[in-house]
């Protein structure tokens, strides 16, 4: 799903709200015994809140409720993660039965609080062999220390968009496929206009939109914890090397100051100013639903989708890219478990399901079966975030305890570094590391 639509700094936020759930107790124990062929009514809470993709889940619950004509769906549309977990700690018949998350940096906190439940018996009961069915990279993102709290509900796969117009101008015949080469070109493609610019090649800036760091920092395959679950970005040589080729882009076009003034004059992500559709960045990293949207906007430049440029040592890499999605379970507290997993199962699993959402809403399917259908749309650009997808290269944030905390982290470092405040980037990163470990500590106790 598009993830302007949860902030980044959501795992904090949580925080703050005194919502992260590692160690509670559970107020409310719920039941894997209740009959799924019996009359029952499930509540189920999305994020999903423009019409296009209301519609879509929508269709999907009638599907469902075909197939069990016993089973009625109450769905529940633009819920945020802090406000189902408000609900899963009060309990009660109020509470959703079924969960949906955009952020799957949460899901740590939801598998070791025990608010969501483990899905591993349901599956043996049912005969899903989940490694047979999800790739290893999005079962990575929905379980935390082999408990399986989640399944993946479609995927998140992020590439660069690119204006071929701007390219044929700059007598650039191909997207860049090394780091070097993503310098060299996006210093041609920058276009100055007076103290200003008329376009920039691309915005390395960190609060641009999507480019949070973790995202770009991808392409280097990165490890962001040791076997103790210890952060060791100052004892990883890509760290450096990542922040070094940020630096060098930024410089390549300008330098931090005039780009940032630049970037504050952008419209709105989700608008038609945003500033890689209306002409002002000519590359640009986004997700797979930016391609709907560039054509319902009928923008006016020809436009073409390619993998983010990999380090030039990492040629081999080339087509990986930074995976997220939405993620689905059952909530601990539901008495209708077993009816629940029957929303889950054909949510996440059933083929025709999952290929008709991921058409709907552009999407990334998020099973073998639906990633090889001949049903899936056909679009050149979509297909190359199904690449991206299944490239064994591609990487996903490791789950943590307390969320996405270690990201937020990570982020408020980058800010820093990148506007000149950090002198020392090893001991910032030391620090950082430890600033991250003392976290991770503080919510487990």
């Amino acid at each position: 799903m598009p993830r302007w639509r949860i902030p980044l700094r959501a795992p904090m936020a949580l925080a703050a709200a005194g919502l992260l759930l590692s160690g509670c107790a559970n107020p409310s124990v719920g039941s894997a015994d209740d009959d799924p062929t019996k009359p029952v009514t499930l509540k189920f809470w999305h994020g999903w809140s423009a019409p296009g993709e209301v519609k879509a889940i929508n269709n999907s619950i009638a599907r469902f409720e075909k197939l069990h004509p016993n089973i009625r769906v109450e769905s529940t549309g633009n819920v945020t993660d802090a406000t189902i977990n408000q609900a899963l700690r009060a309990g009660g018949d109020e509470a959703p039965d079924v969960v949906t998350s955009f952020t799957t940096n949460n899901v740590g906190q939801y598998c070791d609080s025990g608010m969501w439940a483990d899905l591993d018996p349901f599956m043996r009961k049912s005969g899903l062999d989940k490694s047979k069915v999800f790739p290893k990279t999005l079962l990575d993102y929905t379980s935390y220390e082999g408990d399986q709290c989640a399944l993946p509900l479609l995927a998140d796969a992020y590439g660069m968009y690119y204006n071929k117009d701007a390219f044929k101008e700059a007598g650039i015949s191909r997207p860049p496929r090394t780091m070097s080469e993503f310098e060299a070109d996006a210093k041609k493609l920058t276009k100055r206009a007076g103290n200003s610019y008329r376009r920039v090649g691309f915005m390395p800036n960190f609060r641009l939109y999507q480019n949070s760091p973790d995202r770009l920092f991808a392409q280097w395959g990165p490890t962001y914890f040791d076997a103790k679950g210890d952060s060791r970005l100052a004892k990883d040589p890509s760290t450096y090397k990542f922040f070094d080729t940020a630096h060098k882009l930024v410089e390549a076009q300008g330098g931090y100051n005039a780009l940032e003034r630049f970037r504050t004059s952008f419209g709105d992500e989700m608008s038609t100013q945003n500033a890689f559709m209306s002409g002002k960045l000519a590359m640009h990293l986004d997700g797979e639903w930016r391609g709907l949207m560039m054509n319902e906007a009928k923008v006016g430049f020809d436009w073409g989708v390619a993998p983010l440029p990999v380090p030039d040592d990492q040629a081999e890499t080339y087509g990986r890219g930074y995976l997220t999605g939405t993620v689905a379970g059952i909530a601990h507290s539901s008495r209708h478990q077993n009816a629940a997993w029957e929303l889950v199962k054909f949510l996440t699993s059933d083929t025709d399901q999952v290929v008709s959402f991921a058409n709907a809403i552009h999407n990334v399917p998020s099973t073998f079966a639906a990633l090889k259908s001949p049903k899936l749309d056909a679009d050149p650009t979509f297909r190359t975030f199904l690449g991206i997808a299944q490239n064994k290269y591609s990487q996903v944030m490791p789950p943590s305890t307390n969320g996405g905390m270690y990201v937020t982290s990570l982020q408020d470092f980058s800010y820093s570094v990148e506007a000149g405040k950090v002198h020392d980037l090893k001991k910032g990163l030391r620090e950082l590391d430890r600033q991250i470990d003392a976290d991770t500590l503080q919510s487990k106790s």
